[in-house]
């Protein structure tokens, strides 16, 4: 069985006074949390705070992002390395607002996924459609262009060893979520591809976070669902009560 994976995604939010206060609450709410795999990805100044807050905990850093180089000149890019340096296991690549507001296209986070796996980080690698092409049924054939590019040139054990996370972008931060039966269907579409791409026992292991709106009244529907390994989480992520019970059933579901 995949254990489930919940991600807190901050985006361009929190402080380092609010950072470490939020990883001080849920160290105490998530103290019971043995099966399901905890992750924080703030910004990349709270990174190292955020890494010493938690260091008594089972939680694990991630970044929101990272380039594709070693080192250079690459003004307000940061590598592979740099996030190793600070504790980070994970890095969430191609998140829907990178692609719309910084221009990332399929070959620039098939980059970044390939220099993360050689670094050994763990990438959390999104796709997703609009409402525009969901609505022109045009879903698959997204989420099916997305998936061959950004994983274009990686063979099996390179597969192993990310996650994916199905993010309808017409459900990030609008309020709107996928139902459990949409969010299924689309799980299930991506383990096929995956199992066409390589093999079925692959398309068995890797796990797929569903992300766009998960709030604590939706997660368990969704989390109860067994394609449905885990969450990608962003407002409620700031939000400790809130996340805790995120956390929570994707526990009880692990």
């Amino acid at each position: 069985m995949r254990n489930k994976i919940i991600a807190g995604n901050w985006k361009m939010n929190m402080d380092l006074t609010g950072s470490i206060e939020l990883i001080e609450e849920l160290s105490i709410e998530l103290k019971y949390v043995q099966k399901c795999d905890v992750v924080f990805c703030p910004p990349f100044p709270l990174l190292l705070p955020v890494k010493e807050a938690m260091k008594n905990t089972r939680f694990e850093l991630g970044a929101q992002n990272m380039f594709w180089e070693d080192k250079g000149a690459y003004t307000g890019e940061v590598s592979a390395n740099m996030l190793l340096s600070v504790g980070c296991n994970y890095v969430i690549l191609g998140h829907s607002e990178r692609r719309k507001y910084f221009n990332e296209t399929n070959e620039t986070v098939n980059k970044r996924v390939q220099k993360a796996l050689l670094a050994g980080l763990k990438p959390i690698v999104c796709i997703g459609e609009t409402l525009e092409e969901r609505e022109s049924e045009q879903t698959r054939s997204v989420i099916e262009n997305q998936l061959k590019y950004d994983l274009q040139g990686f063979c099996r054990d390179d597969v192993v060893n990310l996650i994916l996370a199905y993010e309808p972008i017409w459900a990030i931060g609008t309020g709107k979520t996928a139902t459990p039966d949409q969010a299924v269907e689309v799980h299930q579409f991506i383990r096929d591809l995956l199992s066409k791409l390589y093999d079925e026992e692959l398309a068995q292991i890797v796990r797929i976070q569903y992300g766009g709106s998960v709030n604590n009244a939706n997660a368990r529907d969704l989390l109860g669902r067994s394609d449905i390994d885990g969450a990608l989480v962003g407002g409620a992520s700031l939000k400790a009560q809130q996340f805790a019970k995120i956390v929570e059933a994707g526990e009880l579901n692990s």
